[in-house]
């Protein structure tokens, strides 16, 4: 049976269909992913696109680098709940965004959904107006009912938490509570470059259906060692914690390396993000 947002698949080898009754929860099938991206092409690129495009960031370029991946690997679009594996019906892309950067600044969940036509320009314009949003404080209706649950009593507040838990498990919730739900999208990205901070890995959780969480770390001038000698290149770290059983190793591990295939040929993130891009690194066995 399918789901409001996810179409059941059916032809699972054995090992798939055996793995969710092995590990029945999400935050204990996460694998960690810590990836040292070459982004010195995607730099040059960068300064040369700040001529004509003004209000363009890093994060826009990041945003479109995953969902290029996520349309040309799409078994990263998949979900399990409650042992059954789902194809999401659309790409979404989640992040979180404060007010303000003071300690005590509210922090609103934002979600923008990637159309296979969209691409650089587009995404940036749709990621823009939901900070805008935010700025504005113009909250979604799951930060309004978030903020109405979360005043509730402690002895009332478990059990509705419970209920809820169980109505996300069978489909059940309201749409409200699902459409600008950051649990419900493809995948929950935070930039800890923008406050110059390194990568870290952020658990999974079991409400919801994102199976990936990525954090992006600051852009970084370093030394490495290209053919025998030390070159000057601009790296950036991404930490990836992904449900392991949605795809396989190999699978995780192809698709990290077609980032990098993107990345050393930045204009491909004009093209609408379902074009496909040539896999240049291959896997040996």
């Amino acid at each position: 049976m399918n789901r409001r947002d996810g179409i059941r698949v059916k032809n699972l080898d054995a090992m798939h269909v055996l793995m969710p009754y092995i590990k029945p929860n999400r935050c204990d099938s996460d694998v960690f992913i810590n990836q040292l991206l070459d982004v010195t092409e995607l730099v040059k690129y960068m300064d040369n696109l700040k001529k004509k495009e003004k209000d363009i960031t890093y994060f826009h370029l990041f945003m479109t680098l995953i969902a290029k991946t996520i349309y040309n690997k799409p078994l990263l679009n998949r979900f399990v709940v409650n042992k059954r594996f789902y194809d999401r019906k659309d790409v979404s892309i989640a992040f979180t965004a404060k007010v303000n950067y003071e300690d005590k600044a509210k922090e609103i969940l934002s979600v923008i959904k990637i159309e296979e036509n969209d691409n650089l320009f587009s995404i940036k314009e749709k990621t823009l107006k939901a900070v805008e949003n935010v700025r504005n404080a113009k909250e979604s209706g799951t930060n309004n009912s978030m903020n109405i649950i979360a005043k509730l009593p402690g002895f009332i507040l478990s059990p509705v938490v419970g209920i809820i838990k169980w109505m996300d498990r069978h489909d059940l919730l309201p749409k409200s509570l699902i459409d600008d739900n950051l649990y419900y999208s493809t995948c929950i990205v935070s930039n800890l470059g923008s406050i110059k901070s390194g990568a870290i890995y952020h658990n999974l959780t079991d409400f919801g259906t994102s199976s990936i969480l990525a954090t992006i770390g600051e852009i970084k001038e370093q030394y490495v060692l290209i053919d025998g000698k030390q070159e000057k290149r601009y790296l950036c770290e991404f930490g990836i914690n992904i449900d392991e059983r949605i795809a396989d190793g190999v699978y995780f591990v192809k698709a990290v390396k077609l980032m990098q295939d993107i990345l050393n040929k930045p204009e491909s993130l004009e093209e609408n993000v379902n074009e496909k891009i040539r896999e240049t690194t291959k896997l040996k066995y």
